[in-house]
């Protein structure tokens, strides 16, 4: 079997262990050589859209709960929801040691002394490896910059930046509230700390061309980051975007359309660049569409076999800029 670290041609396909592409799960089990699974949690943030700080009413598309629809109770103190959501996480996989996930909303939006009293406390949990961390490019102040390297130098460390967009037009029609440029800035700062930044990106967004989801992939490709999230949009009940469905700015994604899409996205991606999702999906009991996305496996499935009937795999025409 082919490997990625192996000196390829055109021809033979690169393989992460069965797959074409890096997956979150091989760069792990490479790294700890065990099983390891994220424990989402709910830290009780807000977010500087939603309150005012920036704009009201949040990103269009994020649910009530601040994409944490999967994460722990919030009105569970940090330590009982880590267990509580472990418990259940390990009848998939009873084996395994932990990434505390902090999930829902912007979360290094407080005082870094608050951040600090919430990170060390997942860090103490028995079987805990390191975080991974959802925030806003707009929320990292120097001295949480500073404790989160102070982080990097002693745990195994994700901060997780929603960018979803290259594209002005559409980040105003989001609500997103901060442009790209605050994208780039955010992760040379964190970069200079060599710590881990995993870009979340979103196909299907109002207005977009599919030529326009490639630009956006085409640019996180040469940003320097190390990770990658590509989420299908999926409209959920009661989020701000249901205004704009119902105006007709927003059609969903074909299943064949996506696939499509994340095939020739991980085609220009670098091939050491982490892939940590390639879909998503809602709660079932909020999810308006598109309904297919229910259908993970097959999602899966279809993007292997696209891969394959390509003769295809990641990175195999990606092109450094110089």
């Amino acid at each position: 079997m082919k490997l990625a670290t192996d000196i390829h041609n055109n021809d033979v396909p690169l393989l992460w262990g069965d797959k074409r592409y890096h997956t979150w799960n091989n760069h792990l089990r490479g790294t700890f050589h065990e099983k390891i699974f994220k424990v989402p949690l709910d830290g009780g943030f807000s977010c500087p859209n939603r309150d005012g700080k920036v704009a009201t009413g949040g990103c269009t598309f994020c649910s009530a709960r601040g994409s944490g629809d999967f994460a722990g109770d919030r009105r569970m103190d940090l330590e009982r929801q880590f267990h509580d959501v472990k418990n259940r996480m390990h009848e998939k996989w009873p084996q395994a040691k932990y990434l505390g996930f902090f999930q829902a909303y912007t979360n290094t939006y407080a005082p870094v002394e608050e951040l600090r009293e919430m990170y060390e406390v997942i860090l103490q949990q028995e079987g805990v490896v390191g975080l991974s961390i959802a925030t806003r490019p707009d929320c990292l102040p120097d001295d949480v910059v500073e404790y989160l390297a102070e982080l990097n130098e002693r745990t195994y460390l994700w901060v997780e930046l929603g960018l979803q967009t290259v594209h002005e037009h559409t980040a105003q029609l989001i609500n997103r509230a901060h442009d790209y440029q605050c994208y780039v800035d955010a992760v040379e700062r964190l970069r200079k700390h060599n710590i881990r930044v995993c870009s979340h990106i979103i196909y299907g967004l109002p207005g977009e061309s599919q030529e326009e989801m490639m630009q956006t992939a085409d640019a996180v490709a040469h940003l320097d980051v190390q990770g990658i999230k590509i989420h299908l949009l999926h409209l959920l009940r009661k989020t701000p975007m249901v205004k704009q469905y119902e105006a007709g700015l927003l059609e969903f994604l074909s299943q064949e359309e996506y696939t499509k899409l994340v095939v020739d996205t991980l085609e220009i991606l670098p091939p050491e660049m982490i892939v940590h999702r390639i879909t998503g999906d809602g709660p079932p009991d909020l999810l308006i569409g598109p309904m297919w996305s229910r259908k993970k496996w097959e999602v899966l499935n279809g993007i292997d076999a696209e891969l394959k009937a390509r003769n295809s795999w990641q990175g195999k025409f990606f092109v450094p800029r110089t």
